[in-house]
């Protein structure tokens, strides 16, 4: 069964390594955006398990999308996700997904 990692980030770049990374495991499927609107959208069609915030988020967005993708999908884990290499990206997912 796959797990289904949203990132949301500001910066396209990251974005897209965040995409490649995400989708070079095959026990994950990543979908990566810059849009909140677009995150929300997804969140709406379907099942998310992760939401990983990245970089550029401010603080008033973070609340708005924390508020609207947690009505549409109750329970649902959202975290930060503060860059770093590969490693650590495993291991921040590993411990929201077993906590």
């Amino acid at each position: 069964m796959q797990t289904t990692i949203l990132y949301i980030g500001r910066d396209a770049e990251i974005t897209v390594v965040m995409d490649r990374l995400l989708n070079a495991r095959p026990e994950w499927k990543g979908i990566c955006v810059c849009a909140d609107e677009e995150a929300i959208a997804i969140c709406e069609k379907q099942t998310v398990d992760l939401v990983l915030l990245g970089n550029g988020i401010n603080p008033e967005c973070e609340k708005v999308l924390r508020t609207k993708l947690t009505a549409l999908q109750p329970g649902l884990k959202i975290i930060q996700h503060y860059g770093g290499g590969s490693g650590l990206l495993y291991g921040e997912i590993m411990s929201a997904l077993n906590s």
